[in-house]
């Protein structure tokens, strides 16, 4: 006999996780389905343990730049305190904590692999053969993220390569490291393993950080080789093999052969959805969702059918999944309870900031910090932006902060309504910047209100100042 509920939600990471509070929260019955750990990717194979490992090598860096705290580090990192501290963080890999939080809700959890069948319906295959029907009074919601992808380099997907989810989890640090890919999750992982020790070496098809301002990939490159790691930009690797001593071969265009003990694979992600009963409902398997600023699925008759995080490729980050996610979860409640969806307060029915508001850090060495659009989109959109740039060494409080290279600060403006469309920060400890650029940008505020923001002095935050300052006063000519 099928279970019936108000709510059925493919996945239990922090996405899926918000979806099903938001809507229980609102008085819906709510079935959450899991075929791993509840928590998912963020909390056990991504954002959490790569922070946990990249936090103990950047706070030892810190403390070595400053005088006083530098005479006072004299020894070597601990790796294996730093393993076990990445290892509490996420739970030794047991998702007890999580199962018993979605218990305290009232959300009832279902292990198993879950499938569509049909409109509304859910097949939960569970570890030991058996099934479970669940049925959805009002809605599906899918959160079921996405997989490291596998680019097309011969010999690479027999070659037991590592991916994000080795790179977090490893017991071990390899002593000599090949990271394939040149985005966050390359640039963090070469970051993390150079400062736990390892021989890294990053190969890159263009350039790192593509999708960022130019000056930032351009910083991440240099502190890499200050860390000890080897960077080649415009490289790929023609051949990828693991001989029969486990080493690792890459063969490089021209024929030059480089031997590691892991090769890492970072070049992006491919949706989670091959085996998830899509076609049942006229969707594609294997492809990315797309769904409206609702996050309902386009393509299927009526609104039953959501899906959000990074299974719908709008942003792959976890905190603009879980924003979707309580948009999507309060506009399933509305529709299930007569409610009118556009009629939210603060329009929280819609995740409209998907579009040009992301905010985004790379925890590389120096940090990398951005919102909103770089000049280059900017320009691809239509706008011509007007561009400020300063050097964080033109705040005195980034010299008392932190001794070593300052970083830069930039914005984008639309010139012709006066407000922030994109920031860019590089340096140390610039994330903790991004949010006053991201509410800048959200709220739309008037670079002549900016004026009015008065950063504290001796702070990094100084950095609004000196940025307005290269702007231009209220109301002078451009």
């Amino acid at each position: 006999m099928a279970r019936e509920t108000d709510l059925i939600v493919i996945g239990a990471g922090p996405v899926g996780e918000n979806v099903a509070d938001r809507a229980r929260a609102a008085g819906l019955d709510v079935v959450i389905v899991e075929r791993e750990l509840v928590g998912g990717e963020c909390s056990y194979w991504a954002c959490v343990p790569s922070k946990t490992l990249l936090r103990s090598p950047a706070a030892l860096r810190a403390a070595q730049r400053v005088p006083g705290a530098a005479e006072a580090v004299t020894g070597a990192l601990d790796v294996e305190a730093v393993l076990r501290r990445r290892d509490a963080f996420v739970s030794n890999w047991s998702d007890e904590g999580g199962a018993a939080w979605l218990a305290s809700v009232g959300i009832e959890l279902v292990r198993g692999h879950g499938r569509l069948d049909g409109e509304r319906r859910v097949v939960v295959e569970h570890a030991d053969g058996t099934t479970t029907t669940l049925v959805a009074r009002h809605a599906v919601a899918i959160a079921t993220g996405s997989d490291a992808a596998m680019p097309r380099i011969d010999g690479l997907a027999e070659s037991r390569p590592w991916t994000s989810r080795e790179a977090t989890s490893a017991e071990a640090v390899p002593a000599r490291l090949a990271v394939i890919g040149g985005g966050v999750v390359g640039v963090e992982m070469a970051t993390a393993y150079a400062g736990l020790g390892a021989e890294v070496t990053v190969f890159a098809r263009g350039g790192l950080l593509s999708g960022m301002e130019p000056f930032a990939g351009d910083a991440v490159a240099d502190g890499l080789r200050e860390l000890g790691a080897v960077v080649h930009l415009g490289v790929t690797p023609d051949r990828v093999a693991r001989d029969d001593a486990g080493e690792v071969v890459l063969t490089l265009p021209g024929g030059e052969e480089l031997r590691f003990d892991e090769v890492l694979v970072a070049t992006g992600r491919t949706p989670r959805t091959d085996d998830l009963g899509l076609e049942t409902v006229g969707l594609e398997p294997g492809e990315w969702i797309d769904v409206d600023d609702a996050l309902v699925a386009r393509g299927v008759d009526g609104d039953w059918l959501s899906a959000v995080g990074d299974v719908t490729h709008r942003a792959l980050l976890t905190h603009q999944g879980k924003y979707q996610a309580r948009a999507a979860g309060d506009a399933i409640a509305a529709r299930a309870l007569g409610r009118p969806v556009d009629d939210a307060p603060w329009g929280a029915h819609v995740a409209t900031a998907d579009h040009r508001a992301v905010p985004s850090v790379v925890f590389a060495e120096p940090e990398v910090a951005s919102v909103g659009l770089t000049e280059s989109a900017a320009r691809e959109s239509g706008l011509e932006p007007r561009v400020v740039e300063v050097g964080l060494d033109s705040v005195s409080g980034t010299g008392i902060h932190s001794d070593g290279p300052a970083g830069r600060a930039k914005l984008v403006v639309d010139a012709d309504r006066g407000v922030v469309i994109g920031a860019t920060f590089v340096g140390q400890d610039v994330a903790e910047l991004l949010q006053a650029a991201t509410i800048a940008i959200v709220g739309e505020v008037p670079i002549d209100r900016l004026w009015h923001a008065v950063p504290a002095f001796p702070t990094v935050s100084e950095v609004w100042l000196r940025l307005l300052e290269a702007y231009g006063r209220p109301g002078a000519a451009a």
